[in-house]
């Protein structure tokens, strides 16, 4: 890490004692990928909302990936409106992959989409977005899963799988092909984590079952995958929430620390809203500098609940589990430069 954390809240307590405003990056669903000495942020927004960083404190907004929609998006989600939807960003074979969605919201009329790029410095000579097109499509009155929230892991043994999914069924796992860009065929399916719900079916509304946006990171023999229960988008009246489990092999079973499986409605709480920050969610994890950091978005109470990135270090109890300190909320404060 080119600044350690606490040097970071140093510099926040500093430009607060000398009366300094700055704007913070306002974000949903923040992914970040690091590509020579800068750090690169993608979030859900028109065309995938980017910025970079020296620091992971001071950020500067970069555009857009998509100059236009993807050509494949009306035709998976009638009603896009140029909003993509919670990226994943991985570095595979010398190249990276911006795993992207899009969808009517609250409805799995969805697909998911890959675009690859040899670099994410849109200043480089050979930066160029090379769209793969739809790998994963989610329909009404025929699947009970939906085609949103990406992330891709590898197994350690050659393969890679892609985690996704919001309310219905729950979280899924598909396994890839050699190239990361299509499904493995023929193809492998798991349900890694579920809510009680009650109904249900294929239908177009997501219905009760709040879960969503999975994220699973390798550490230690084990994979964690962290979810996000409740609700998102309400202001004050946000529920969104961390929660994760833990297994021994990328397929499950993924057991929280009373060894529930998540997919029967386990999930041990990580992190949830206080007075100060609501609808703390959708993270993504990070090893940098030999450290672990989780990157999530809440809403400021302050600021009339407008999203705001956040960059806390991820600590690790004698068995085995993440913590994360709910104070680190006010810790850490992104700066958005010109």
């Amino acid at each position: 890490m080119s600044m350690t954390y606490r040097y970071m809240a140093g510099l926040l307590a500093l430009a607060t004692t000398l009366g300094c405003q700055a704007t913070q990056v306002s974000v949903h669903d923040p992914v970040m990928a690091q590509d020579g000495a800068r750090y690169y942020l993608f979030s859900t927004g028109p065309g995938i909302t980017f910025y970079s960083s020296a620091d992971m404190q001071h950020w500067r907004q970069e555009g857009r990936v998509f100059a236009g929609a993807p050509t494949w998006a009306r035709r998976a989600a009638p009603t896009f409106n140029d909003h993509i939807w919670a990226p994943d960003v991985q570095h595979h074979d010398g190249k990276y992959y911006l795993y992207y969605s899009v969808s009517g919201f609250g409805k799995n009329s969805s697909g998911i989409g890959v675009t690859v790029n040899r670099t994410l410095d849109p200043r480089a000579a050979d930066y160029r977005w090379e769209d793969q097109g739809m790998l994963l499509q989610s329909v009404p009155g025929r699947d009970d899963w939906n085609a949103i929230d990406p992330n891709v892991v590898e197994d350690g043994k050659g393969g890679a799988w892609m985690a996704f999914g919001s309310f219905w069924s729950g979280l899924k796992l598909v396994k890839l092909n050699a190239d990361w860009t299509r499904l493995a065929e023929p193809q492998e399916w798991h349900t890694i984590a579920r809510r009680e719900r009650s109904g249900g079916g294929a239908g177009e509304q997501a219905g009760p079952g709040e879960i969503e946006a999975p994220y699973i990171y390798r550490k230690n023999g084990y994979y964690y995958l962290f979810a996000s229960w409740g609700l998102c988008c309400k202001g004050k009246d946000s529920t969104y929430r961390l929660v994760v489990g833990r297994a021994r092999e990328v397929t499950g079973p993924y057991l929280d620390r009373a060894g529930k499986d998540m997919a029967a409605g386990g999930g041990a709480l990580l992190l949830a809203g206080d007075k100060d920050w609501q609808g703390v969610g959708h993270n993504s994890v990070y090893a940098i500098g030999g450290k672990d950091v989780m990157v999530l978005h809440a809403y400021e109470t302050a600021d009339k609940y407008l999203q705001k990135l956040k960059i806390m270090p991820i600590t690790w109890d004698k068995d085995g589990w993440p913590a994360v300190d709910p104070k680190d909320l006010n810790g850490y404060t992104s700066e958005l430069q010109p």
